[in-house]
């Protein structure tokens, strides 16, 4: 089979990298894309995902379409503007975007969108994780958000 292009904005990354859980992404996918934007913002975090681009199985690449991004960027941030840009560009199979108004651009130009909860949901399919709790419980202790209805509704979805 032959691998997925798959583009991932900043917030998924922290997510995972947070609990040490960003080796999801390589099992899943094998090969990542990030656009220069999603680097430099995780660089200048300087925390869990800030070296995520210094792995063998993540390529950095710079969009083409500037005038888009620069449109975009009215509603979202650089990073999401240029995940939604890239992933047209490429024609990319998966975007990973979490914020609701990114997610929502990035369907209306028809992108495959997926969020982290999703992949967690993936990988407990696959078996590469038993349960997805402990893993989202740490993410919210590490300060990723999620409403308490959006946990219950989610966990409760896969039989947790």
């Amino acid at each position: 089979m032959a691998s997925k292009l798959v583009i991932v904005n900043s917030t998924p990354i922290i997510s995972l990298s947070s609990v040490s859980h960003e080796f999801i992404l390589q099992v899943l996918f094998q090969h990542i894309v990030i656009p220069k934007a999603v680097d430099i913002e995780l660089r200048a975090l300087e925390k869990p995902g800030s070296d995520f681009s210094d792995s063998d199985w993540v390529e950095v690449i710079s969009v083409q379409n500037k005038d888009l991004v620069q449109f975009l960027e009215k509603d979202l941030d650089r990073g999401e503007s240029e995940v939604i840009v890239l992933a047209k560009e490429l024609k990319a199979d998966v975007v990973i975007i979490d914020e609701n108004i990114g997610y929502q651009i990035a369907a209306h130009f028809d992108l495959p969108v997926m969020r982290t909860l999703s992949i967690l949901k993936t990988a407990k399919a696959r078996g590469l994780i038993g349960e997805v709790s402990p893993i989202l419980d740490k993410m919210i202790q590490k300060g990723r958000w999620y409403s308490d209805e959006v946990v219950e509704k989610f966990l409760n979805s896969i039989g947790e």
